[in-house]
């Protein structure tokens, strides 16, 4: 019996043998396969013997047949299940648009043959269906395989399975895939603590305006006629071929069935040859591997997976929480990357049960290596409270829509963080963690254990040594950790000439000297437990910065939390956040009109980074000082002026008072920023500096840009978060315009004054 997606071994018996010779002469074949209905019925009713015996009948029906039609250039096969049969025919004489013409003549002639026989043994005729397909031309061992996919379309038209209009959906898909008429799109997945994009996912489609062009069609009936594996192998492809360049770190997720990942057609290394044909290595690839479908093999699939990641590849877990295995599937394979299905981030904003289910997906990530990507992100609130949670990578429509080719995109993440937040999380925004940074020996991966062994004993107040090469950590070694090899029985003989390269923690925890301190110690906290109290190393541009430990952390969150019980902010001393809205709250409850002033720093980022986390807190004391003063000088009793957190400052003044305040402010703040400033950048008028997107350019001085929003009519109505995001969009537009500047919201009419 010819197996179902089985190649045809060399040693196969003389009719597959003869199938393989057909199959190499011809280029395009159609295939027929005849079944006598009910025929395991009558089996069972007639008995073996009787039943065998029309089987052979059907089989020399079939050889009278081709002997008949030597045009035709047929060739009969053998049977390839009970009661059915197999006949390959040359396509070029007739055509795809006769073949069900011809099935129809191949059904009655063999009716005809087998009648008088079943009548006169039976009593009954009978009734013989007839499907076919056609098979192109592609290479012999693909075609084998093709062979059998197109047996199967066959059999189940005659089983009634298959329906006209399904085979020449068939036929047409067979046609995209033959051709590549596949086109891929690129969706971003953005890093939520950067703002670049970590990867691109490519998404690939049918041709425009065919049956497949919707990709759960497309999909959809690869599966269901069981050509699933070598339609993602055409995708694959097409996406590796059409993705261009990467920018450095970037990545490229490519979707795989898990079965896939142990198919034949997979494993040689196809992928590894394409993705260097056109530039890539495996450390731009991740294997996207849904969690929709069960993995039936689960010690040849790890074993596969580990070989391809040994070659470097990355592995993502896609729809976690909504396959098979859950969560005993992510523990298992421990993937680089674990995206949470939209399931879980629809509204979780506002759905607490959400929420806390994922940050319980965050601190499993932290705890088994991976990292959580948020998918299917539909409004700013959702990536707000995705980033509050401290998810590492989103992606959806409300950040960026699929695209080709690959758009220049970057997001901005302060612009996703709502006005109102955790006071506490707000705030630890304005402490990164560079500032709590300091400096620590260093060595380089080569230097002898008992070298470094010697810096601990000489320096006994210092707890850990950095590995550093190249400008950029490698590795970390705490104190203990080092003596606790040494002191085995055959520690110090062992390890005291080999390289510290062979001792040092490999996976030391890194953050950049932006991250908040909150973040760095929540990340911390969720380490193993050996590991609870090693250093944080800070890096700048990737390069060594210094250490961070975690009771320095912990005591500077515990000062923040004093300042806030206070209400106010720990580097300004301006009330704070909650303090905001009990004032909107208070005001609003008062019926009292107000225009709220949102004013917040352009540039900042880059002098932070050119000039340091010191000089940036006393600009942000500048700006601070200024609102104060031009309140306490233009406001009237009772305005209120709040920080909340960063560089982003909010006032609570009278309608009419304003823009008298901001003419103050804008021009206050453009007269003293330039004494923050070396004096040959105050002479020239800019500093060289990285942009949010990586590239090197010049950026103008720092200028303070300030949104007016009145609530006056209809006060009622009003809220802080409207009041908030409405302030946003304002100060967003003053952003876009240069220098200092304030912009007022008239009813849909913006006024500027620029300064």
């Amino acid at each position: 019996m010819l197996q179902a997606h089985t190649a045809i071994p060399p040693e196969a018996p003389q009719p597959i043998r003869e199938i393989r010779r057909f199959l190499h002469m011809h280029r395009a074949l159609s295939i027929f396969v005849c079944r006598l209905k009910d025929f395991t019925l009558c089996r069972e009713l007639y008995g073996t013997h009787v039943t065998e015996e029309i089987e052979n009948l059907l089989v020399t029906a079939l050889d009278a047949y081709a002997q008949a039609n030597p045009a035709l250039n047929a060739r009969h096969a053998l049977r390839i299940g009970s009661g059915e049969a197999l006949l390959l025919r040359n396509l070029c004489p007739l055509g795809e648009d006769r073949l069900m013409d011809q099935a129809f003549s191949l059904k009655m002639s063999l009716q005809a043959a087998l009648r008088k026989h079943t009548i006169s043994s039976l009593g009954r005729e009978f009734d013989i269906e007839v499907g076919f397909s056609v098979l192109h031309e592609s290479p012999l061992t693909d075609k084998e395989r093709a062979l059998h996919e197109a047996i199967g379309d066959a059999r189940r038209m005659t089983q009634g399975a298959v329906n006209l209009e399904a085979i020449k959906l068939s036929s047409v898909f067979r046609s995209i895939v033959r051709n590549g008429q596949i086109h891929v799109l690129f969706q971003p997945i953005y890093d939520f603590k950067k703002g670049t994009v970590l990867a691109w996912e490519a998404l690939s489609r049918g041709p425009r305006g065919s049956e497949f062009e919707s990709p759960a069609l497309l999909f959809d009936f690869a599966e269901q006629t069981g050509q699933l594996f070598v339609l993602e192998q055409t995708c694959r492809a097409k996406a590796i071929e059409t993705v261009g360049a990467l920018a450095p770190g970037q990545r490229l997720f490519l979707n795989i069935h898990p079965r896939a990942v142990v198919d034949p057609t997979f494993a040689p290394g196809r992928t590894l040859e394409l993705i260097q044909a056109y530039g890539l290595e495996p450390e731009n690839i991740v294997f996207e591997i849904t969690e929709r479908h069960s993995i039936k093999d689960f010690s040849s699939f790890h074993k596969t997976l580990d070989h391809y990641r040994s070659q470097g590849f990355k592995v993502a877990v896609d729809d976690a929480g909504t396959g098979y295995s859950g969560l005993s599937t992510i523990a298992a394979l421990q993937p680089d990357y674990i995206k949470v299905d939209m399931s879980l981030v629809r509204d979780i904003d506002k759905d607490p049960v959400r929420r806390a289910l994922m940050e319980t997906m965050v601190t499993l990530a932290g705890r088994i290596g991976s990292e959580i990507i948020a998918e299917g992100i539909e409004t700013k609130g959702e990536a707000g409270a995705l980033i509050e949670i401290g998810v590492h990578y989103g992606q959806g429509y409300f950040l960026s829509r699929p695209h080709f080719p690959k758009p220049e995109t970057h997001l901005d993440i302060r612009d996703l963080v709502p006005l109102r937040q955790d006071a506490l999380s707000r705030l630890s925004c304005s402490i990164p963690i560079g500032q709590l940074a300091q400096k620590t020996m260093t060595v380089s991966p080569r230097t002898p254990v008992q070298s470094v062994q010697r810096i601990f004993s000489t320096n006994p107040a210092l707890t850990s040594v950095v590995v550093v090469e190249d400008g950029q950590p490698r590795g970390l070694v705490m104190g203990y950790s080092l003596d606790r090899h040494l002191a085995t029985l055959y520690g110090r003989a062992l390890y005291a000439e080999k390289p510290v390269s062979l001792l040092m923690d490999t996976e030391p925890m890194i953050a950049d000297e932006r991250e908040p301190v909150e973040s760095v110690a929540k990340n911390a906290n969720t380490r193993e437990m050996l590991k609870a109290y090693d250093e944080v190393i800070v890096t700048r541009g990737g390069d060594f910065l210094g250490v961070v430990t975690v009771q320095k952390m912990l005591t500077t969150l515990a000062q923040v939390q004093v300042e806030m019980a206070k209400g106010t902010n720990p580097l300004t001393g301006i009330p704070g956040n909650v303090a905001l809205e009990k004032e909107v709250e208070a005001t609003l409850r008062k019926g009292r009109p107000f225009a709220m002033l949102y004013a917040d720093l352009d540039h900042f980022k880059v002098f932070n980074d050119v000039y340091g986390f010191k000089d940036g807190d006393l600009v942000i004391l500048l700006l601070g000082r200024i609102l104060t003063w031009a309140i306490a000088r233009h406001g009237s009793t009772g305005d209120f002026l709040a920080h909340i957190g960063g560089d982003d400052f909010v006032a609570m003044v009278s309608p009419e008072r304003a823009e008298r305040i901001c003419q103050a402010v804008v021009r206050c703040f453009r007269r003293l920023i330039p004494r923050y400033y070396h004096p040959q950048d105050r002479e020239r008028g800019w500093i060289q500096g990285k942009g949010r997107d990586g590239r090197e350019q010049r950026f103008p001085l720092v200028s303070v840009s300030i949104g007016i929003v009145e609530c006056s009519e209809n006060i009622r109505g009003c809220s802080l978060q409207l009041l908030g995001e409405k302030a946003a969009q304002v100060k967003s537009y003053a952003k876009s315009l240069p220098g200092n500047v304030y912009v007022r919201d008239r009813r849909g009419h913006s006024c500027t004054a620029a300064q």
